[in-house]
C-alpha cells in the first residue's frame, strides 16, 4: 500500500508491476458522475475539442446531465468553443465549481484558473498529470450523467493519468483522412486496448468537403482510410465529419450549442447503451 501512495506515475523508472493495482482517485463526496467518455487521438489537429463538444452538446440535448472535463491542460480550447474563455472558476482551497454553459453543461478547464487565458501553462509533465487528477478529485461535479474529457494529442502522461485515475467507460477515437494519421490513430487504438480500455470507435473528421452548389462530395486530404483501420481493429465508424462553414463559425464564435448537427447521432446511441 505504501508503494502505490508513493507512485509518481513514472512507469519508466519503475519495477514494480502494476496489473493488481488500482490507482483510481475518488470523487469528491459532493461529486457525481455515472459514465466517464474518453476522447483520445494519437496526434493534434485532428479536432479531439471538436468532436467533444458535439457529443457534449448532442448528448445534453437528449436530456442527460452533461460534462466536459478539459484534460488538454497546454492547449485548453473548450472554454473558446462555448463562449466562456473570459470566465473563471469559483471556489477555494477545498473545492472547485465548474463553469456551466448556457445549455447546463458542467465545464472544467486549466483556462478557468488563469489570470488571462493567454497565459501560457509551463508545466512539466507529473505536474500536468496532478491537475488532470484536481480536476476529478477536487472539482464539485454536480448530478452528471455523462462526462466526456478530451485528452491533448498522443499516448503519454495525461492519457496514462485518465486511463488510470478515472473510472473510463469507454473512449472514442478521432482521426482524419491523411495517410499519416493513421499510423498515429492505430498507436492511440493499442494504447487503449493494452490499457483495457473499451473502444466505442472511431470519429473521422475533416472528412471530406461538399460543394454547396452541386453536392459533390470531395475529398480535400485524399481517400479515407478509417474504414479500413475500423476493419483492422473490428471497430465501428461511428461518424464522418464534413469540413463546414457553420461548424468553424460556431467555434470562432463561442456558439457551438447553437450547431443542430446528426454528425455524432450514432455515437450518442452508443453511448447510451453502456
Amino acid at each position: 500500500m505504501a508503494e502505490e501512495q508513493n507512485c509518481n506515475n513514472e512507469c519508466s523508472s519503475c519495477g514494480k508491476s502494476c496489473e493488481q493495482r488500482d490507482f483510481r482517485a475518488k470523487l469528491h463526496e459532493g461529486s457525481s458522475v455515472k459514465k466517464v467518455i474518453g476522447v483520445l487521438s494519437g496526434k493534434g489537429g485532428v479536432g479531439k475539442s471538436f468532436v467533444t463538444c458535439l457529443l457534449a452538446c448532442a448528448m445534453n440535448r437528449k436530456g442527460k446531465h452533461t460534462a466536459i472535463l478539459d484534460a488538454d491542460i497546454t492547449g485548453p480550447s473548450i472554454p473558446e468553443a462555448f463562449g466562456l474563455s473570459s470566465a473563471r472558476a469559483e471556489g477555494d482551497e477545498q473545492i472547485i465549481h465548474p463553469v456551466t454553459t448556457d445549455g447546463g453543461i458542467q465545464l472544467m478547464s486549466m483556462d478557468f484558473l488563469l489570470a488571462s487565458n493567454t497565459d501560457p501553462v509551463i508545466w512539466r509533465g507529473p505536474v500536468i498529470s496532478g491537475a488532470v487528477k484536481q480536476f476529478w478529485t477536487d472539482v464539485i461535479w454536480r448530478d452528471v450523467d455523462y462526462m466526456f474529457v478530451d485528452m491533448p494529442p498522443g499516448t503519454g502522461d495525461v492519457p496514462l493519468t485518465v486511463f488510470q485515475s478515472l473510472p473510463v467507460d469507454g473512449i472514442v477515437v478521432v482521426s482524419s483522412p491523411q495517410q499519416l494519421v493513421r499510423v498515429i490513430v492505430e498507436k492511440a487504438v493499442k494504447m487503449a486496448q493494452m490499457m483495457k480500455i473499451p473502444i466505442l470507435g472511431l470519429v473521422e473528421n475533416m472528412s471530406y468537403v461538399k460543394c454547396p452548389k452541386c453536392g459533390e462530395v470531395i475529398n480535400v486530404y485524399g481517400k479515407s482510410n478509417i474504414e479500413a483501420i475500423a476493419k483492422n481493429y473490428n471497430l465501428p465508424v461511428l461518424a464522418k465529419i464534413p469540413i463546414e462553414e457553420q461548424s468553424s463559425a460556431a467555434i470562432d464564435l463561442g456558439t457551438i450549442e447553437d450547431l443542430n448537427v446528426d454528425y455524432v447521432d450514432r455515437a450518442i446511441d452508443m453511448i447510451l447503451t453502456l
